[in-house]
């Protein structure tokens, strides 16, 4: 059966020993998948510009610019390719744009997400956060009051 959910693209986990069915979340399931969960994550919340949709296994394979071909790229996605190289993920990783170490952290929550992907596409936003990450924890928990504050303003001017 191991072989069955592993060849399926499951993590044999998710059905055994530590499953959902045993209290796990769908979030823990997917993080014990390793590199083919983060990198699923990525295909899930990454849009293609151009369409608005996932990218595919060959657009992100033509956007590794050789280094992994189409079946290359399914193989990490589903699992097939367990432990990649350190060449593969940086392929990868540099195809969507996020640090190699994203798709090796082990233990740490998603740090990508639809909304904060679709945010960091204005340029506005991007110079926020790079001079706001120069600041001291006081100053950034400051500008966050203060930003916050705006939007409280919004909500009750719309509402």
């Amino acid at each position: 059966m191991k072989a069955i959910a592993k060849a399926m693209g499951f993590a044999p986990e998710v059905w055994f020993d530590n499953g959902i069915c045993e209290g796990r979340s769908i979030g823990q399931a997917e993080e014990s998948r390793g590199v083919a969960g983060r990198l699923e994550h990525l295909f899930e919340v990454v849009r293609n510009p151009k369409t608005g949709e996932p990218y595919t296994n060959g657009e992100v394979a033509r956007m590794t610019l050789g280094d992994l071909s189409e079946e290359e790229v399914e193989r990490i996605r589903t699992g097939v390719i367990s432990d990649p190289t350190v060449g593969q993920v940086a392929a990868l990783a540099s195809a969507f744009g996020v640090a190699t170490s994203y798709l090796m952290n082990r233990g740490e929550r998603w740090l990508l997400d639809g909304e904060l992907v679709h945010a960091l596409r204005d340029e506005d936003v991007r110079d926020i956060t790079r001079e706001s990450a120069r600041l001291s924890d006081r100053e950034r928990r400051l500008v966050l009051g203060i930003v916050r504050q705006f939007g409280d303003q919004g909500t009750a001017a719309s509402g």
